[in-house]
């Protein structure tokens, strides 16, 4: 049987019109264009290796195992039952290409649910475990970089400015003893960094590797030197049991997996890409818990009322409802078991004012020059 056909031999792009001929020998063959000079063969492909190409047009194409990759015979539709009805076993091939192709897609796909279900569940659900393989000096590098995208982000292009950026300042060596006070005996790498800044947000946070953050405006709002403890406190908890971290590899996942492997988890872009979500990040209610915990036992080592952070947040919710969703209480929501546990007493407690008056006297100052302070909450403040 001769069956016209357009033939490419995967080498040039030009086809040859011939006539693929399958006789009993066994063997097809190809004759060029010329019928007079049909002896000549250009090619001969065995049957047992010929197979049927899926493909979208009404053309038949066919291709033989051994050949080169681009070797192809193109039909026309119309010789479609001239060439079945010469190689029945086409269709039988074909069925089971796309059996295969099925079975590959479907196995592609149970396996692509497989890692979006790890990626969703699995890895906030590991994140403790996974964090504490990440080397101390990681997080810090990474604490560093988020550091500078989150002022960027909050400062605009001078960064967040600080209110009082003399370390040596009465009131920063306040609260730098404070954060020792209250670190001391935690066991935690990381070399504590608070910083008061200037921000109409009342706000309050802690980053990656021991930067912590307390806004001016929530300073405006605090009135006892209890609650300003209980806040850096319970910030602080954070950072001892790596909540950013963990909050950071529960979010980026893989992708912040994958950079501490190749070692670019410190990198400008990893830093560029979550900074500034860290800010309004939820922690989970079991790392608000646990810190609340950390800020209650922090009460036996440090002189503060752990209970005055509930008295914090509640009022900030009353008194800057409209800020509330995206500010201290967003990232920090108070639920009634929080308020309870927090009412807990402590074993031990040290008891005491956490600042001498001087020193509560130089802290409640240090944004007196920013754009938050006012003669209204200076007022409030000193009744």
């Amino acid at each position: 049987m001769l069956i016209p056909a357009r033939y490419y031999d995967g080498q040039t792009a030009s086809p040859v019109e011939v006539l693929f001929e399958i006789g009993g020998r066994g063997l097809s063959t190809l004759a060029p264009i010329h019928d007079v000079d049909r002896a000549r063969q250009i090619a001969h492909w065995p049957v047992d290796r010929i197979r049927m190409v899926p493909q979208g047009g009404k053309d038949i194409v066919l291709a033989c195992t051994g050949q080169p990759a681009g070797a192809r015979l193109v039909f026309s539709p119309g010789e479609a039952k001239a060439v079945n009805d010469a190689l029945p076993q086409l269709r039988r091939s074909l069925r089971g290409d796309v059996w295969k192709q099925a079975r590959i897609i479907s196995l592609a796909t149970v396996t692509l649910g497989a890692i979006i279900t790890l990626y969703i569940f699995g890895v906030p659900l590991f994140a403790r475990q996974i964090v504490s393989l990440v080397p101390p000096e990681t997080e810090i590098a990474l604490g560093a970089r988020i550091r500078q995208q989150v002022e960027a982000a909050l400062g605009g292009a001078g960064g967040l400015k600080l209110c009082d950026s003399n370390p040596d300042s009465l009131a920063n060596r306040a609260i730098t003893r404070f954060a020792s006070e209250v670190r001391e005996g935690t066991g935690a790498p990381f070399p504590l960094h608070v910083s008061v800044v200037q921000s109409d947000i009342p706000n309050a946070f802690a980053l990656p590797g021991g930067q912590t953050y307390y806004f001016s405006a929530l300073l405006d709002q605090t009135k006892t030197p209890d609650e300003f403890a209980a806040v850096l406190a319970h910030e602080i908890g954070h950072v001892v049991h790596r909540h950013g971290m963990q909050q950071l590899v529960s979010s980026a996942g893989t992708g912040l997996l994958i950079g501490f492997v190749l070692g670019d988890a410190t990198g400008l872009s990893v830093g560029a890409i979550l900074g500034a979500a860290v800010i309004n990040t939820r922690f989970s209610r079991e790392a608000e818990a646990e810190a609340d915990e950390f800020a209650r036992e922090a009460s036996a080592r440090a002189p503060f009322n752990a209970m005055a952070l509930a008295d914090l947040l509640e009022r900030v919710a009353a008194d800057d409802a409209d800020s509330a969703g995206f500010a201290l209480l967003s990232t920090h929501p108070l639920t009634g078991e929080r308020r309870i546990a927090l009412h807990e007493p402590v074993d031990n407690a040290i008891g005491g004012p956490p600042f001498t008056e001087d020193e509560w006297k130089a802290i409640t100052h240090m944004c007196d020059s920013g754009p938050s302070a006012s003669p209204e909450v200076d007022k409030k403040k000193r009744s």
